[in-house]
């Protein structure tokens, strides 16, 4: 484990409210993404910001573009983006935003990626779906959830990560190397949980980061550096927020400052910035949002550079 500095005992309370995890039924859909936060989104080279209740989205290192207004979440997939409204209407558009199709009523937060997304009911419920957009209800008292390359993971208001897809690389965290038809719980003491290509992390009540999966590339710092881990293994301390991408990981700690590892970045973690407040990982970029407002990227490890929105 990589102790960058003495770890922030991380309450159910603060936990909650740097998350955006409700431990109660919600009246206004607070939501969580697959980035730290619900105001940025990443995934392989499409990325969305929400700024202002505006949703702006880009891919590459191109500029972005006006999206959608009264949005409370933004998402992305490799093919779509999706937002949430205010009263907890679920879109979801392609390239032309404004043609946007509702997928679901009701919702507090949700999770998208390669096998399709997962919508968070206000009661807990959380619902999965498919290419094919046919929802199946899952599970109940979800407080987070988030759609990977190659498996699926929810966190219950208990504290328990459950795991549904591929083993081959480790996915499941508890040495399991292969595939279940349903849900596995295999982790303890969670508030959040992000995956990407192989790899999965969460984060515990206590702050500390764990990762379990592939790590050829070091998402998972050193832990089965080289290959791949099988078990959920302690990787950065002091967290409050997290994020993955492909090949790397972002933290945020109490203070505001945003920690990076994988491709890119050092294997062991290191500082990259002060002062944020949301970070999203996507293939190669890393977002972050900074406590002025400001929009940054990094690609490839390179930068930060400023993201400046069209007037």
């Amino acid at each position: 484990m990589t102790d960058s500095g003495p770890p922030m005992p991380l309450t159910r309370r603060r936990a909650a409210a740097l998350l955006f995890l409700p431990l109660a039924p919600m009246t206004a859909p607070d939501a969580i993404a697959d980035a730290t936060h619900p105001q940025l989104a990443s995934y392989y080279a499409r990325h969305a910001a929400l700024l202002g209740g505006v949703a702006w989205g880009w891919s590459g290192e191109g500029p972005p573009r006006r999206m959608r207004d009264g949005l409370v979440q933004v998402t992305v997939a490799k093919d779509a983006w999706y937002g949430l409204t205010a009263d907890g209407t679920l879109l979801r558009w392609a390239d032309d935003p404004q043609r946007a199709v509702t997928l679901r009523r009701d919702v507090a937060r949700v999770a998208a990626g390669a096998s399709g997304w997962i919508a968070i009911d206000r009661d807990g419920s959380a619902w999965q779906a498919g290419p094919d957009d046919r929802t199946v209800r899952v599970m109940a008292d979800v407080v987070d959830a988030c759609v990977g390359d190659s498996a699926d993971y929810l966190v219950t208001r208990d504290g328990r990560v459950h795991v549904r897809g591929l083993a081959h690389r480790g996915q499941y965290g508890d040495g399991l190397l292969r595939a279940t038809p349903d849900y596995t719980a295999t982790a303890t003491d969670a508030v959040a949980v992000r995956a990407h290509t192989g790899h999965g992390v969460h984060l515990r009540r206590d702050g500390t980061v764990m990762g379990t999966g592939g790590n050829r590339y070091g998402p998972l710092s050193s832990h089965g550096l080289g290959d791949k881990a099988d078990r959920w293994g302690p990787i950065f301390s002091g967290a409050v927020a997290i994020a993955t991408g492909s090949k790397h990981t972002v933290a945020i700690r109490d203070d505001g400052s945003l920690w990076g590892w994988g491709e890119g970045y050092a294997i062991q973690p290191a500082k990259l910035m002060d002062r944020v407040v949301a970070a999203a990982g996507g293939d190669t970029a890393t977002l972050a949002l900074d406590a002025a407002g400001a929009l940054w990227q990094w690609e490839a490890g390179r930068g930060p550079r400023r993201v400046e929105l069209p007037r």
